[in-house]
């Protein structure tokens, strides 16, 4: 009996599907054998070249600077599609670990400082890397930094070299610190947008810039008692490294116009006869120069030398053994979950009880870098390490470039704060905003009326003017939460809440003022915290180190594996592409990006609020 025309297809439809199964089970067969491959290659195949003798080791730190790599790779993603830049980082802890271990490598000659790349870094993470070029010199070997040109946060890491050169087209800019800000009431104003702030402390100048059209005298005095001791111990810092007389930095600066007059125009002339560097040198210069140092290279046409992601690539951290548990809380906090990067109550929280209930660590570090954010948020944090001390493990702070406002808050639980001279502290202070916009949908036409059961049904509606009795409201809670702060701090501090009132009030210090003032108890940096941690914990020779971090989504896996590089490149590109044509005209784009962002904070703040927020934020940075 002959088949029918469906026989055959459904005989062909199943011949075709068998081979497609068959084709897969092979290709995925074959990818899992190279994986396989891979691994073992990597297990058994004898690891990193080993390095020769005089090697120079090639600190190019291309990238921003930072405490905690921000975000993921969906971050990234997203950052690019929405027009915000997507750059490179690199972690201030890798850069210690690189210079502590080159140092006692005895394959190690020297090393060469490359800077053009550097970004960001702030006062205390800069002079983090530089106390490791002092231990690293300190072993013995010879330090040479090289740059285009410095600005002034390259210099801050320059100028601890044995020899500083420069190129003969570069220069060496030393602005000082402080900067103006913008200032909205007027723009507010004219939109029909009122901001009704309520807070705590004299100093509390956050939300100034949007209920005022300059400093107030407080804050300005503020400022300016902060920054030039900063700016004292940037100059003095040069004097010392560069061997110049007390007050030579200044002098330099301000008989500038004369200087470069003198020089006609020659930037790279007057750094060189300010002795802010030692020569100017060309690149290929500096390569002949380096290889006396070392040992020449012929394959590389240059001197043996290892760069920075390749020596940390082999450094390998203890696996096993009794631990410090490093917590990195960076950035603004907010209430709930957060981002590597970011602080959340809830997540960072959840990453000290980690450490806590990990049997393997005995102590805890907490590295703050926070200007601060939600009340709510740090008190989840601040609760966490005081069980933590409860249970017996010793909790030692690290303040970075900023642990001021809420990042002070949470620094509160601790056996001991370890500050930065140039740390910016402090800002014991809260505030809320509540901004309206009634006269805005006046100017529209726009009218909103109704019923509520009580006064309080519809007094967060900010298309209505703020009700007396709302803003009477948050300014007691606002009351209630800074006699929080200054009540825990006071027990933490071992003094009264009125001493911390005289030196709160919202005023910002560097880590040597805060000292000073009590709020700090020791002057010193992030080795020095691990050093503290395990002393306390009684942990004998070098211990591990363990940070706790939060693990990596599978999201993050596999744009990893697929290279999220490449497609954080074109997240970027398409970015840039969407921003084009959104700017005012004429009006600069830093400029206008400045505006955005500092607007943006406000609707972003503001629409947290339930029905408002208690904000410790200082809206202070580590000068450039």
């Amino acid at each position: 009996m002959s088949r029918s025309v469906f026989s055959y297809i459904r005989s062909g439809f199943a011949w075709f599907w068998r081979a497609v199964d068959n084709s897969r089970r092979a290709t995925m067969n074959f990818l899992f054998l190279l994986v396989v491959v891979l691994l073992l290659a990597a297990i058994f195949g004898g690891g990193a070249k080993p390095l020769g003798s005089k090697t120079m080791l090639v600190l190019n730190l291309e990238g921003v600077l930072v405490e905690q790599s921000h975000g993921s790779s969906r971050d990234a993603l997203m950052a690019g599609l929405a027009g915000g830049e997507v750059r490179k980082s690199v972690q201030l802890r890798d850069v210690l670990n690189v210079l502590d271990t080159a140092a006692k490598d005895p394959q190690i000659a020297g090393a060469v400082l490359i800077l053009d790349e550097m970004q960001g870094g702030g006062q205390a993470m800069l002079r983090e890397i530089g106390a490791a070029v002092d231990r690293f010199k300190a072993s013995g070997k010879k330090v040479v930094a090289w740059g285009s040109s410095y600005n002034q946060r390259q210099y801050q890491v320059a100028m601890h070299a044995d020899e500083v050169y420069l190129h003969p087209m570069g220069a060496v800019f030393l602005e000082g610190f402080g900067k103006y800000r913008n200032y909205y009431r007027d723009a507010l104003d004219k939109v029909g947008v009122t901001v009704n702030l309520m807070k705590v402390g004299t100093y509390k100048s956050f939300a100034e810039p949007f209920i005022a059209n300059g400093p107030s005298q407080a804050a300005a005095e503020a400022d300016a008692f902060l920054n030039n001791d900063l700016w004292a111990r940037y100059t003095a810092q040069v004097e010392q490294s560069r061997k110049l007389p007390e007050g030579g930095l200044m002098k330099t600066i301000d008989n500038l116009p004369a200087l470069v007059a003198e020089a006609k125009g020659n930037l790279a002339k007057v750094a060189l006869d300010a002795k802010l560097v030692d020569g100017l040198k060309t690149k290929d210069e500096l390569r002949a120069l380096v290889t006396k140092m070392g040992v020449h290279d012929p394959a590389a046409k240059s001197f043996r030398q290892v760069g920075y992601h390749d020596y940390l690539a082999r450094t390998y951290p203890k696996l096993t053994g009794d631990a410090i548990g490093v917590v990195m809380a960076v950035g603004e906090i907010s209430d709930g979950d957060a981002p590597a990067g970011q602080i959340g109550g809830a997540s960072t929280a959840r990453l000290v009880r980690m450490a806590r209930e990990d049997s393997s660590i005995k102590a805890v570090v907490l590295r703050v870098d926070s200007p601060g954010g939600s009340a709510f948020g740090s008190e989840l944090i601040r609760r966490e390490l005081e069980l933590t001390r409860a249970a017996g493990k010793p909790v030692v702070v690290s303040m970075g470039n900023v642990a001021a406002s809420g990042g002070y808050w949470i620094s509160m639980a601790s056996d001991e704060v370890i500050a930065d001279p140039a740390t910016i502290t402090g800002s014991i202070g809260v505030f809320a905003l509540f901004p309206t916009v009634e006269k805005v949908i006046d100017k529209l036409g726009i009218h909103t009326a109704g019923q509520t059961t009580t006064w309080l049904g519809d007094a967060g509606n900010p298309l209505r003017p703020m009700d007396p009795r709302f803003g009477q409201l948050i300014q007691g809670a606002i009351g209630h939460t800074y006699d929080e702060f200054t009540t825990k701090a006071a027990k933490a501090r071992n003094t009264t809440p009125d001493k911390i009132d005289a030196v709160g009030q919202g005023r910002v210090w560097t880590g040597a003022q805060a000292q000073e003032r009590g709020l700090v108890d020791t002057l010193g940096g992030y080795k020095d915290a691990l050093k503290a941690a395990a002393r306390r914990a009684k942990l004998t020779g070098e211990p591990r180190v363990v940070y706790i971090e939060r693990e990596v989504s599978r999201f993050d896996k596999v744009l990893e594996f697929f290279g999220a590089s490449a497609a954080k490149a074109v997240a970027k590109a398409y970015g840039e592409q969407a921003r084009v044509q959104l700017l005012p005209a004429g009006v600069p784009a830093g400029v206008a990006q400045e505006v955005v962002q500092d607007l943006g904070w406000l609707n972003d703040m503001t629409a947290q609020r339930k029905p408002f927020m208690a904000l410790t934020h200082c809206l202070c940075t580590s000068p450039d």
